[in-house]
Formats: structure tokens, C-alpha cells, sequence
């Protein structure tokens, strides 16, 4: 399993906008080989600003990098260059490869 974590800090005065955005956008990536999942997250406020990540869930690295690779990623990231007055500098990628997975018992 690979994790694809991206993560935006935001005044408060700009959450409102910035979630309406994430709300409204045309997600393909069930389209996409290898896809598990998606969570955008709001962390607590603090001293005006918010941290947010976008959680992404692959079955492998191979698989993510196959999507950013694709016309699925080019769409769905073509608006993404409006978006920069709403966060503060750029949005900051971290990556996570799996050691262990406990799944809830069925």
C-alpha cells in the first residue's frame, strides 16, 4: 500500500473557498488502476491558519506514479494553478510506502 499525502496551510479567511473547490471538482481517480482511496483533511485551526491534506490510498507506488504520468492527473490538476492565492507557498508531497496494515477485525 502507498500513501500520497499532500499538504496545504491556509489563512482561515480562505478555508471556505478552498473546501468549496475540493467539494465541487470532477474526481476521475476511480478510474484509475491501483486506486484505494481519498480523504481531504482539515486539521485544527491555529494562530489563523488551518493545515489541510489531501490522503490518497494506492495498492503501490507503481500505481500512483503510473497516474501522475496520465491524462486522468493532467485534467484533473488543470485548474490547480488558481488555486495559489488561496494557500500559503506551494503545497508540500510527502509519500508513504506500508510496513504494516492491521485492519478493523470483518
Amino acid at each position: 500500500m502507498y500513501l500520497a499525502m499532500n499538504r496545504f496551510t491556509l489563512t482561515s479567511e480562505n478555508a471556505t473557498a478552498f473546501e468549496a473547490l475540493w467539494l465541487s471538482r470532477d474526481s476521475r481517480l476511480h478510474e484509475n488502476p491501483g486506486f484505494v482511496a481519498f480523504h481531504m483533511l482539515k486539521g485544527p485551526e491555529e494562530n489563523g491558519q488551518i493545515l489541510y491534506a489531501s490522503h490518497t490510498v494506492w495498492e503501490s507506488e507503481h500505481a500512483f506514479r503510473s497516474w501522475t504520468r496520465s491524462d486522468s492527473f493532467r485534467a484533473a490538476h488543470a485548474r490547480a494553478g488558481g488555486t495559489r492565492k488561496l494557500h500559503e507557498g506551494t503545497p508540500k508531497f510527502e509519500g508513504f510506502t506500508a510496513i504494516q496494515h492491521i485492519p478493523a477485525p470483518a
